[in-house]
Protein backbone atom coordinates (compact mmCIF):
# COMPACT_ATOMS: atom_id res chain seq x y z
CA UNK A 1 0.00 0.00 0.00
CA UNK A 2 0.87 3.16 -1.26
CA UNK A 3 2.67 5.73 1.99
CA UNK A 4 1.81 9.06 0.04
CA UNK A 5 -0.19 11.67 1.58
CA UNK A 6 -3.75 11.78 1.03
CA UNK A 7 -4.80 14.82 -1.65
CA UNK A 8 -5.47 18.11 0.28
CA UNK A 9 -8.92 19.84 -0.64
CA UNK A 10 -8.83 23.32 0.23
CA UNK A 11 -12.66 23.46 0.39
CA UNK A 12 -12.64 20.73 3.49
CA UNK A 13 -10.52 23.65 5.68
CA UNK A 14 -12.80 24.80 8.33
CA UNK A 15 -15.12 23.49 6.68
CA UNK A 16 -18.17 21.62 9.23
CA UNK A 17 -18.22 17.53 9.43
CA UNK A 18 -20.49 15.25 11.29
CA UNK A 19 -19.70 11.40 11.30
CA UNK A 20 -21.23 8.79 13.18
CA UNK A 21 -19.66 5.73 14.13
CA UNK A 22 -16.36 8.20 14.29
CA UNK A 23 -14.44 5.92 17.76
CA UNK A 24 -13.06 2.89 15.75
CA UNK A 25 -12.77 1.38 12.66
CA UNK A 26 -13.52 3.02 9.42
CA UNK A 27 -15.10 5.62 11.34
CA UNK A 28 -11.85 6.64 13.17
CA UNK A 29 -10.22 7.37 9.99
CA UNK A 30 -12.45 9.32 8.84
CA UNK A 31 -11.96 11.70 11.67
CA UNK A 32 -8.33 11.52 11.51
CA UNK A 33 -8.54 12.32 7.95
CA UNK A 34 -10.89 15.13 8.15
CA UNK A 35 -9.28 16.63 10.99
CA UNK A 36 -6.14 16.32 8.99
CA UNK A 37 -7.80 18.31 5.86
CA UNK A 38 -8.03 21.54 8.51
CA UNK A 39 -11.87 20.58 8.75
CA UNK A 40 -14.37 21.11 12.19
CA UNK A 41 -15.42 17.67 13.08
CA UNK A 42 -17.63 16.39 15.40
CA UNK A 43 -18.60 12.50 15.61
CA UNK A 44 -21.02 10.51 17.83
CA UNK A 45 -20.09 7.02 18.69
CA UNK A 46 -21.33 4.71 22.11
CA UNK A 47 -17.55 3.95 22.16
CA UNK A 48 -17.14 6.77 25.47
CA UNK A 49 -13.10 5.78 26.09
CA UNK A 50 -12.68 5.59 22.41
CA UNK A 51 -13.71 8.27 21.68
CA UNK A 52 -12.55 10.34 23.91
CA UNK A 53 -8.64 8.99 23.55
CA UNK A 54 -9.14 9.77 19.97
CA UNK A 55 -9.85 13.31 20.75
CA UNK A 56 -6.98 13.31 22.52
CA UNK A 57 -4.63 11.77 19.80
CA UNK A 58 -5.84 14.07 17.56
CA UNK A 59 -5.74 17.07 19.41
CA UNK A 60 -1.66 17.18 19.73
CA UNK A 61 -1.61 18.38 16.27
CA UNK A 62 -5.26 19.39 14.49
CA UNK A 63 -6.21 22.68 13.46
CA UNK A 64 -8.73 21.98 15.27
CA UNK A 65 -9.29 19.10 17.93
CA UNK A 66 -12.81 17.12 16.64
CA UNK A 67 -15.28 17.22 19.13
CA UNK A 68 -16.48 14.03 20.09
CA UNK A 69 -20.75 13.67 21.71
CA UNK A 70 -21.61 10.37 23.26
CA UNK A 71 -24.73 9.19 21.23
CA UNK A 72 -26.49 5.98 21.12
CA UNK A 73 -28.19 6.54 17.39
CA UNK A 74 -31.13 4.14 18.24
CA UNK A 75 -32.16 7.04 20.19
CA UNK A 76 -32.97 9.28 17.29
CA UNK A 77 -33.46 12.88 20.02
CA UNK A 78 -29.87 12.39 20.83
CA UNK A 79 -28.83 12.12 17.62
CA UNK A 80 -30.79 15.51 16.73
CA UNK A 81 -29.37 16.90 19.83
CA UNK A 82 -25.89 15.85 18.80
CA UNK A 83 -26.48 17.48 15.59
CA UNK A 84 -27.13 20.89 17.06
CA UNK A 85 -24.53 20.89 19.32
CA UNK A 86 -22.19 20.49 16.46
CA UNK A 87 -23.68 23.06 14.62
CA UNK A 88 -23.80 25.65 17.54
CA UNK A 89 -19.86 24.83 18.49
CA UNK A 90 -18.63 24.80 14.44
CA UNK A 91 -20.80 26.70 12.27
CA UNK A 92 -23.74 24.92 9.85
CA UNK A 93 -22.52 21.61 8.83
CA UNK A 94 -21.98 21.36 5.19
CA UNK A 95 -20.61 17.74 5.49
CA UNK A 96 -22.56 14.50 6.85
CA UNK A 97 -21.24 11.16 6.81
CA UNK A 98 -23.25 8.41 8.03
CA UNK A 99 -20.88 5.75 8.84
CA UNK A 100 -22.40 3.80 11.83
CA UNK A 101 -23.16 0.81 11.66
CA UNK A 102 -22.92 -3.21 12.90
CA UNK A 103 -22.19 -5.87 11.34
CA UNK A 104 -22.69 -8.81 13.52
CA UNK A 105 -24.15 -12.20 12.07
CA UNK A 106 -27.00 -13.56 12.59
CA UNK A 107 -29.06 -16.77 11.74
CA UNK A 108 -32.55 -15.83 9.69
CA UNK A 109 -34.48 -18.43 12.28
CA UNK A 110 -33.39 -17.15 15.03
CA UNK A 111 -34.42 -13.17 14.18
CA UNK A 112 -37.51 -12.09 16.13
CA UNK A 113 -39.12 -8.61 15.29
CA UNK A 114 -37.40 -6.97 17.87
CA UNK A 115 -33.65 -8.06 16.57
CA UNK A 116 -35.28 -7.26 13.08
CA UNK A 117 -36.09 -3.98 14.27
CA UNK A 118 -33.02 -3.39 15.87
CA UNK A 119 -30.53 -3.90 13.09
CA UNK A 120 -32.99 -1.35 11.18
CA UNK A 121 -32.71 1.20 14.19
CA UNK A 122 -28.67 0.62 13.70
CA UNK A 123 -28.05 0.42 10.24
CA UNK A 124 -30.37 2.56 8.61
CA UNK A 125 -32.79 4.82 10.32
CA UNK A 126 -30.48 6.85 11.91
CA UNK A 127 -28.90 7.74 8.54
CA UNK A 128 -32.31 9.15 7.22
CA UNK A 129 -32.75 11.58 10.40
CA UNK A 130 -29.07 12.36 10.87
CA UNK A 131 -30.11 14.16 7.20
CA UNK A 132 -33.34 15.92 7.97
CA UNK A 133 -31.39 16.96 10.87
CA UNK A 134 -28.73 18.39 8.94
CA UNK A 135 -30.36 19.47 5.40
CA UNK A 136 -31.57 22.57 6.70
CA UNK A 137 -28.35 23.89 7.92
CA UNK A 138 -26.58 22.71 4.29
CA UNK A 139 -29.32 24.64 2.62
CA UNK A 140 -28.94 27.71 4.78
CA UNK A 141 -25.18 27.45 3.90
CA UNK A 142 -26.20 27.06 0.02
CA UNK A 143 -25.07 23.48 -0.01
CA UNK A 144 -23.12 20.30 0.69
CA UNK A 145 -22.14 17.07 0.66
CA UNK A 146 -23.89 13.89 2.22
CA UNK A 147 -22.51 10.42 2.29
CA UNK A 148 -23.85 7.30 3.39
CA UNK A 149 -22.23 4.04 3.74
CA UNK A 150 -22.96 1.24 1.75
CA UNK A 151 -21.40 -2.64 2.06
CA UNK A 152 -20.73 -5.15 -0.78
CA UNK A 153 -22.15 -7.61 1.27
CA UNK A 154 -25.90 -7.62 -0.05
CA UNK A 155 -24.30 -6.97 -3.55
CA UNK A 156 -22.79 -10.12 -3.42
CA UNK A 157 -25.38 -12.16 -1.95
CA UNK A 158 -23.88 -12.54 1.29
CA UNK A 159 -25.93 -14.45 3.89
CA UNK A 160 -25.88 -14.95 7.41
CA UNK A 161 -27.03 -11.53 7.94
CA UNK A 162 -30.09 -10.74 6.82
CA UNK A 163 -31.14 -7.68 8.98
CA UNK A 164 -27.65 -5.43 7.93
CA UNK A 165 -27.60 -6.63 4.34
CA UNK A 166 -31.11 -5.82 4.12
CA UNK A 167 -30.28 -2.16 5.90
CA UNK A 168 -27.31 -1.54 3.51
CA UNK A 169 -29.65 -2.48 0.59
CA UNK A 170 -32.14 -0.03 1.45
CA UNK A 171 -28.78 2.84 1.72
CA UNK A 172 -28.90 2.59 -1.99
CA UNK A 173 -32.74 3.86 -2.11
CA UNK A 174 -32.14 6.31 0.70
CA UNK A 175 -29.34 7.87 -1.18
CA UNK A 176 -31.36 8.09 -4.45
CA UNK A 177 -34.25 9.57 -3.33
CA UNK A 178 -32.68 12.44 -1.19
CA UNK A 179 -30.39 13.10 -4.04
CA UNK A 180 -33.64 14.19 -5.71
CA UNK A 181 -35.33 15.88 -3.20
CA UNK A 182 -32.31 17.75 -2.40
CA UNK A 183 -30.64 18.60 -4.95
CA UNK A 184 -32.55 21.96 -6.04
CA UNK A 185 -31.05 23.44 -2.67
CA UNK A 186 -27.43 22.43 -4.01
CA UNK A 187 -27.00 19.51 -1.40
CA UNK A 188 -25.40 16.21 -2.90
CA UNK A 189 -25.98 12.39 -1.88
CA UNK A 190 -23.45 9.87 -2.34
CA UNK A 191 -22.84 6.30 -1.25
CA UNK A 192 -19.42 4.92 -0.48
CA UNK A 193 -20.02 1.25 -0.47
CA UNK A 194 -16.69 -0.27 1.02
CA UNK A 195 -15.47 -3.99 0.46
CA UNK A 196 -13.51 -5.99 3.19
CA UNK A 197 -11.75 -3.36 4.69
CA UNK A 198 -9.12 -4.15 7.34
CA UNK A 199 -10.65 -3.08 10.06
CA UNK A 200 -9.25 -4.62 13.98
CA UNK A 201 -13.18 -5.74 14.65
CA UNK A 202 -13.02 -7.55 10.78
CA UNK A 203 -9.36 -8.68 12.03
CA UNK A 204 -10.24 -9.71 15.66
CA UNK A 205 -13.78 -11.76 14.40
CA UNK A 206 -13.39 -12.79 10.68
CA UNK A 207 -10.68 -12.41 9.05
CA UNK A 208 -9.05 -15.74 9.19
CA UNK A 209 -7.05 -18.29 6.92
CA UNK A 210 -9.86 -19.26 4.42
CA UNK A 211 -11.15 -15.71 4.57
CA UNK A 212 -7.34 -14.33 3.24
CA UNK A 213 -7.66 -16.93 0.76
CA UNK A 214 -11.34 -15.37 -0.55
CA UNK A 215 -9.57 -11.87 -0.64
CA UNK A 216 -6.76 -12.75 -2.85
CA UNK A 217 -9.17 -14.93 -5.34
CA UNK A 218 -12.27 -12.18 -5.59
CA UNK A 219 -10.09 -9.16 -5.19
CA UNK A 220 -8.65 -8.02 -8.58
CA UNK A 221 -6.30 -5.68 -6.16
CA UNK A 222 -4.45 -7.66 -4.56
CA UNK A 223 -3.55 -5.26 -1.66
CA UNK A 224 -5.65 -5.04 1.40
CA UNK A 225 -8.47 -2.45 1.84
CA UNK A 226 -7.62 -0.51 4.38
CA UNK A 227 -9.89 2.29 6.64
CA UNK A 228 -8.02 5.02 5.04
CA UNK A 229 -8.69 3.77 1.62
CA UNK A 230 -12.23 4.51 2.52
CA UNK A 231 -11.38 7.89 4.02
CA UNK A 232 -9.92 8.64 0.77
CA UNK A 233 -12.63 8.27 -1.73
CA UNK A 234 -14.86 9.75 1.38
CA UNK A 235 -12.67 13.16 1.53
CA UNK A 236 -13.40 13.08 -2.56
CA UNK A 237 -17.10 13.64 -2.39
CA UNK A 238 -17.07 15.68 0.58
CA UNK A 239 -15.06 18.24 -1.24
CA UNK A 240 -15.82 20.37 -4.36
CA UNK A 241 -14.00 18.01 -6.20
CA UNK A 242 -16.84 16.25 -6.57
CA UNK A 243 -19.38 19.51 -7.08
CA UNK A 244 -21.59 18.12 -9.60
CA UNK A 245 -21.48 14.39 -8.44
CA UNK A 246 -24.52 12.88 -6.90
CA UNK A 247 -27.15 9.74 -6.94
CA UNK A 248 -24.77 7.75 -7.20
CA UNK A 249 -22.48 4.42 -5.92
CA UNK A 250 -18.93 4.52 -5.41
CA UNK A 251 -17.44 1.41 -4.44
CA UNK A 252 -14.05 0.96 -3.06
CA UNK A 253 -13.40 -2.97 -2.88
CA UNK A 254 -9.97 -3.96 -4.93
CA UNK A 255 -12.32 -4.65 -7.95
CA UNK A 256 -14.14 -7.34 -6.43
CA UNK A 257 -18.04 -6.89 -7.17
Amino acid sequence: MSDRKPAHYESLRDASVFITGGASGIGKSLVEAFCAQGAKVAFVDIQKDAGEALVADIAKTARHAPLFLLCDLTDIEALRHAVETAGQRHGPITVLLNNAANDTRHKWQDVTPEYWDNRQAINIRPAFFAIQAVAPMMIGAGGGSIVNFGSISWMLGQGGMPGYTTAKAATQGLTRGMARDLGKDNIRVNTLVPGWVMTERQLELWVDEAAEREIAERQCLKNKVMPEDIARMALFLASDESRMISAQNFIVDGGWV
